[in-house]
């Protein structure tokens, strides 16, 4: 095991993967290093590891050659057993060279040692169990991070990647979108938004979501309704809901309590096709969640809600992205609400009129 601020790879690389088990959001952010190895390794074959569910964010990406998951095994425990040894088996098979594991969680790492290759790199962590470091050959220790943010959590994988000589052209996430889940996306938008028109700038829907997998990060439903039912009343501007298909029913409940120009996509399509829809989409309005990060990341900007968590770490890089935060000194306090209450009193001080004003503002620059 070697530890160093920097490492040379010296052999000839035809066979790297990526290790990258964090959520949607990590996965869109991880897609500058995915992008940052294929340039450094071009004739390299390049394959990604990832949660189950999430490699459909991937497939039409020029840069990634294959596409692995880590997927929920049912049944009893010699099928899971089983299974799991032939997954392991696959990876093996693979014959990687290079092994690059962007978190500091165990899964990760038992996954870079099981694969066998010869030069598995990560982070060396001070605060994680001492046989997690000891599953790679080289570990990188970082340099201090500079104070201000620049590039935002990308940086998280690609501090990494620097310190093996591996470096971003554009350290920008960005995801395409294939030809045939464009088409899908393009079949689930009502008609009425495909056909109508107004004077807004050729804006004529946006999408919302509203949702988070932890509630202390979501606004108040009624105030969502708020700003639709504005959008709708003061420009016409249908407000697309989407979501996971768990939020399917608090989107109807939202739908249901605005007065009109509003429609439910929620549970309604797979994150390829949400990529899609996103994409479509004039603007998008959300909280702290995946949707603003796929949508960014398929070059429509956003406006994003933050509260306790920090908006300088993980909202979207770029002056075209809009951050709305309350104006309160505990902000963002980083904790799950307040004083790990899930409740968050900065989020419910918010009022509607605030989002009103950013969401004018960018509605002026379009018609200028």
């Amino acid at each position: 095991m070697l530890i160093s601020d920097q490492h040379k790879i010296t052999k000839d690389i035809k066979n790297v993967l990526i290790i990258q088990l964090g959520d949607i959001g990590d996965v869109v952010w991880a897609t500058t290093s995915f992008r940052a190895v294929k340039e450094a390794f071009p004739q390299a074959h390049v394959s990604v590891l990832l949660r189950e569910g999430v490699g459909c964010l991937l497939k039409a990406d020029p840069c990634i050659d294959k596409i692995f998951e880590i997927k929920q095994y049912h049944g009893g425990l010699f099928r899971k057993l089983v299974e799991q040894m032939r997954f392991i088996k696959a990876l093996r098979q693979e014959y990687f060279d290079l092994v690059f594991d962007l978190r500091s969680d165990d899964r990760g790492a038992f996954m870079a040692r099981l694969t066998g290759a010869p030069m598995r790199g990560s982070l060396y962590y001070q605060d994680v169990p001492f046989w997690r470091n000891r599953l790679f050959t080289h570990l990188l220790i970082e340099t201090p991070p500079p104070n201000e943010r620049v590039l935002g959590a990308a940086e998280q994988s690609l501090r990494i990647l620097r310190g093996f000589g591996i470096d971003a052209k554009e350290a920008v996430p960005k995801l395409r979108v294939s030809d045939e889940i464009m088409k899908k996306a393009q079949e689930m938008l009502p008609s009425k938004l495909c056909l109508r028109s107004n004077d807004n700038g050729g804006i004529n829907w946006i999408t919302v979501n509203p949702f988070s997998r932890w509630s202390y990060k979501e606004w108040a439903y009624h105030r969502w309704a708020e700003v639709i039912n504005w959008l709708w009343k003061e420009y016409e501007i249908a407000a697309v809901i989407v979501g996971a298909p768990s939020e399917k029913s608090k989107a109807a409940e939202l739908t249901h309590s605005c007065s009109g120009g509003v429609y439910n996509l929620a549970g309604m399509t797979t994150l390829a096709e949400l990529a899609g829809l996103l994409s479509l989409s004039a603007l998008h309005i959300g909280v702290d969640s995946a949707a603003p990060h796929i949508a960014a990341a398929v070059g429509t900007q956003t406006i994003t809600i933050y509260g306790p968590s920090s908006w300088r770490d993980w909202a979207p890089v770029g002056d075209q992205h809009r951050v709305i935060a309350p104006d309160m000194d505990c902000v963002p306090c980083q904790k799950k609400g307040c004083d790990g209450s899930e409740r968050s009193r900065c989020l419910e001080a918010l009022e509607a009129d605030k989002v009103q004003e950013v969401i004018r503002e960018e509605l002026k620059k379009r018609l200028r």
